[in-house]
């Protein structure tokens, strides 16, 4: 792998968004590199945005314009630069349809006047040429991949055809002249320090304002927003490991339509987005999608960090503690903004101080700033709910649908086999769902015995398809709420039989008798690595239905003999409608769902008899005797529960819970 290591390196239009993010981390990172940024101050870069790296010995700032070849030629000479991150453009589409010319002036003539300096000068080792997803034009709505790297150019605005024509000039240096040139192509970047013409900090601004904000068209459009943090981190793994002549699209597989960007803004702000949001007249030919492939990108190393819900809310966050960053913006809120892109502007400076230059920005008005309730946070509006579930023919699947029915929340039951990964993404965009529930698995048929026997179907299913349905809710960014299993422990000398001592969630498995649980051991490992999941472990689910043969006190009522081991259970009475709470609260990783304590197979068999059969009577037998009418050794433990009676108190020991929840509502009377 190609790898630069850069000296002196000249960032141009740092003072804008995203570059100013790029150049605050690199100074932060590299003190050993010169940074040297060039910024003509224009409407939307802002020398607040370099705060960060004002007072640090290897930055300095050159008010300057990239048209202007002088100026570029005796930078590079005197500054001995060897690096160049061409990142100033004019980049708002609106505008380029009110006045594209400065849109050629700027991205296409600025382009070439600093590619021809790096030929005369000689010196130049790496000159990254920043561009856009929009040069390739609109996705299909249905395109399940996205455009990559050599994907034909099709833009369709000017802004784009600008961008496009910059590409052209920078691939011919590059073969022409031999210049070391490198393209990025990105997706949509939000975050802190954003100029307020673009849409998640003018929906905010908007929102702080207690105004409407306005959609264009039917808010049907799809975009990718990747956060600020996440893509300067993708232009530092480019500068250090790009190659040479190769294009790098920087993007992500999450998808939003406008509506619920500006619905989720709406929510964050407890405001209704039925009343809030409101539809204006569509900008010309409003591209419906731009999808891309950033594989290429994650092979050098890079991967996006934050998710949306944490971007945007600290995105906000920002925006409120900084209300005043622009000074007044009341045009670029207009839903067609135009009048920006008058020559001259606002100089602000590091201290916050502007000078007027022009009159194309009206005096400030005294607007109200509504600021998110913080107080009591149960207050804000939750989004409504709508619930994925798969497993409608398992046991704990179809007490799901019951459950989500006497709740009221809205749900619908997977079509698509978990194995199949285009069948999950259709159950998805068809249902929309804000959560999905995997109660799906091959736990034996009638036990754990049939999984030694099918070993495959036993993979394909509860490792192949868990991974799978994981996978595809974290690329839709939907939390999966996993129904796993505790019977991947067993007793040891560290968690003896009898001495309370649990088996907590960070505990490596330690059984391996059957084959099922070595795959649900195997699955569980792995999910670790998805952010997007949360696995309850059950142990020996049983609930108030004495007549389902699956549930373990019917179970061990049927059989000749049973052992006589303490164990770790599930009521699903209890615990099932718990899962739905951690689902709306986002809870993720490991937990031991389970009741706390243990009750040994005596124990239940002596209240079955109490409450509801006086004349039932068992026989018990041994281990040894056990492994000798089946194939399959069974787990035997207690989990440790507390870290879910710490996150709900009012959770029952098993023993309460099963009186309460199975045996008193089923009690015979006398």
């Amino acid at each position: 792998m190609a790898t630069h290591t850069p000296k002196n390196i000249l960032i141009t239009g740092a003072a804008g968004f995203i570059a100013s993010h790029v150049a605050n981390r690199l100074i932060r990172n590299y003190p050993d590199y010169k940074i040297v940024v060039l910024d003509k101050l224009d409407y939307c870069s802002n020398l607040k945005n370099l705060i960060p790296s004002k007072s640090s010995p290897n930055f300095k700032f050159v008010k300057g314009d990239i048209a202007s070849a002088d100026l570029v030629n005796y930078l590079l000479i005197t500054e001995s630069i060897d690096t160049i991150m061409h990142f100033a453009a004019q980049t708002h589409v609106d505008n380029s349809f009110g006045n594209s010319f400065e849109f050629t002036k700027n991205n296409i003539y600025g382009t070439h006047v600093l590619l021809e300096a790096c030929k005369v000068t000689g010196q130049i080792k790496r000159f990254i040429h920043v561009s856009t997803d929009e040069v390739y034009g609109e996705t299909d709505e249905d395109a399940v991949v996205g455009n990559h790297e050599a994907s034909q150019l099709l833009p369709t605005n000017p802004y784009s055809a600008t961008k496009a024509g910059a590409e052209m000039l920078v691939m011919a240096y590059g073969r022409s002249y031999g210049l070391p040139v490198i393209t990025t192509r990105g997706n949509n970047v939000y975050g802190p320090n954003q100029f307020p013409e673009k849409l998640i900090p003018k929906f905010i601004l908007l929102a702080m304002q207690g105004k409407v904000l306005p959609i264009h068209g039917d808010g049907s459009n799809v975009r990718s927003y990747l956060y600020c943090e996440d893509v300067a981190e993708a232009f530092e793994v480019i500068l250090h490991k790009g190659e040479v002549g190769h294009v790098y699209n920087i993007g992500t597989k999450k998808e939003r339509r406008v509506i619920d960007v500006a619905t989720d803004i709406c929510r964050l702000f407890s405001i209704d987005p039925e009343t809030n949001i409101k539809f204006v007249e569509n900008r010309p030919f409003n591209d419906q999608r731009y999808f891309l492939d950033d594989e290429k990108l994650k092979v050098l190393g890079w991967s996006e960090r934050t998710t949306w819900q944490e971007g945007l809310k600290k995105t906000m966050d920002w925006y409120i503690n900084n209300p005043n960053w622009w000074g007044d913006v009341s045009g670029a809120l207009l839903p067609h903004p135009r009048m920006l892109m008058m020559p001259g502007g606002m100089e602000r400076h590091f201290d916050g101080s502007e000078e007027e230059n022009s009159a194309t920005y009206v005096s400030s008005t005294n607007t109200r700033m509504v600021v998110p309730p913080t107080k009591n946070p149960g207050s804000l509006q939750k989004p409504p709910l709508k619930f994925l579930i798969y497993g409608r023919t398992g046991w704990i699947g179809g007490l799901l649908g019951k459950l989500c029915e006497k709740q009221g929340i809205p749900y619908e039951y997977g079509k698509g086999r978990l194995e199949d990964r285009s069948s999950l993404v259709a159950d998805i965009q068809n249902v929309k769902p804000t959560h999905i529930f995997n109660a799906a698995g091959v736990t034996g048929r009638p036990n754990v015995d049939w999984c030694e026997s099918h070993k495959t179907e036993t993979i394909r299913v509860n490792v192949a398809g868990t991974l799978t349905l994981a996978d595809v809710s974290r690329e839709h960014d939907l939390l999966m709420i996993n129904y796993a299993t505790g019977c991947i422990f067993e007793y040891d000398e560290a968690h003896p039989e009898g001495s309370g001592i649990g088996f907590k969630e960070e505990d490596t498995p330690n059984f391996s008798g059957s084959f099922y649980s070595k795959t649900k051991a195997m699955v569980e490992e792995l999910l670790k690595e998805y952010d997007n999941v949360c696995t309850l472990r059950v142990r020996m689910p049983i609930s108030s239905d004495l007549s389902n043969p699956r549930n373990f006190i019917t179970k061990i009522s049927r059989y000749n003999k049973v052992v006589n081991i303490p164990n770790s259970m599930t009521i699903l009475d209890e615990l099932l409608p718990i899962s739905i709470e951690m689902a709306k609260r986002n809870l993720r990783g490991i937990w031991n769902f389970t009741n706390p304590g243990a009750v040994s197979h005596n124990e239940i068999l002596e209240m079955y008899r109490d409450y509801i059969d006086p004349s039932f009577k068992w026989a018990n037998f041994t281990l040894e005797e056990q492994a000798k009418v089946i194939v399959a050794a069974r787990s035997n433990n207690e989990m440790d529960a507390s870290k879910l009676k710490s996150e709900f108190p009012e959770l029952l020991s098993i023993k309460e819970s099963l009186i309460k929840n199975v045996f008193e509502p089923n009690k015979k009377s006398a």
